[in-house]
């Protein structure tokens, strides 16, 4: 009985066919993005048409696939895959919605109020002094904040640039102007203290240790839990792109990220 002991996938690689879910929509959408950007330029040759390299950069946002893995699957340098990613990715970053726009473009639907929600993004231990800021007490982990508004049905509508893992949700918000064309704000239990320089900012009631919560506060803080419900579904939806399972790039890079992936998401959503 003769061994053989070779590599299964042979000289040139193991290559595989995997599935994205994601709506051939976005798939267009990107491509005409992509088409459109190269006429802007004047760049007359790729070495992958529109469509495929929409396919690639989906994959890397979608599933968190490694350039290098796509780039032997294509024939192209690990290189080029990722300079592609962060041309897509500004090229959408440029299309999130504004603060301001958002707000005016609630107002004019008839809403009143919106949900405001943040979340920590993982990221890698930095070295030196770039460790310590990402780092989150409260969750124990390295990473950056980012605030985000939704409606009240959990579209998103609005996220803000990302922050510094340890910078609180109250001074990342005072950092933004929320009031715009007179909407009111209903956060968590994470914003209590908010609601004192903003009285468009409804919060509920936090127990202390010699003072706990009456009846009507408790039924108070239920009603809102029920209200904030849809802001958890809007970031489901973001954090449904597994990118940001761990940022493991440059953080400054991730406030485009992040906006980004609100378009892809909207798009996706609403479809």
């Amino acid at each position: 009985m003769k061994k053989d002991n070779g590599l299964a996938e042979g000289p040139g690689g193991l290559v595989y066919t995997a599935r994205l879910p994601l709506s051939s929509a976005t798939l267009n959408y990107l491509a005409g993005l992509i088409r459109g950007h190269c006429k802007r330029i004047g760049s007359r040759w790729r070495a992958l048409p529109a469509g495929k390299i929409a396919g690639i950069v989906l994959a890397v946002l979608r599933c968190d696939q490694r350039p290098g893995d796509l780039a032997g699957g294509n024939g192209v340098q690990r290189t080029t895959v990722s300079r592609w990613v962060r041309e897509v990715v500004g090229l959408l970053a440029t299309r999130a919605p504004r603060l301001d726009r958002a707000l005016k473009e609630i107002a004019r639907k008839g809403g009143g109020v919106v949900l405001l929600d943040g979340s920590l993004i993982r990221t890698r231990r930095r070295t030196g002094a770039d460790n310590r800021p990402n780092y989150s007490g409260k969750h124990k982990c390295h990473g950056l904040l980012v605030i985000a508004l939704t409606d009240d049905r959990g579209r998103l509508v609005w996220i803000s640039a990302v922050r510094p893992g340890r910078t609180s949700e109250i001074t990342a918000c005072r950092h933004d102007k929320l009031r715009a064309a007179g909407l009111g704000a209903i956060p968590d239990l994470g914003f209590v203290g908010l609601d004192d320089a903003d009285p468009a900012v409804i919060t509920g009631y936090k127990a202390a240790r010699h003072r706990p919560l009456t009846r009507g506060q408790k039924l108070s803080n239920k009603v809102l839990a029920a209200v904030r419900a849809p802001v958890e579904h809007g970031f489901a939806h973001l954090k449904n792109w597994r990118v940001l399972g761990k940022v493991r790039t440059d953080p400054r890079w991730a406030t485009a990220l992040v906006r980004a992936l609100l378009v892809l998401t909207n798009r996706e959503v609403a479809r």
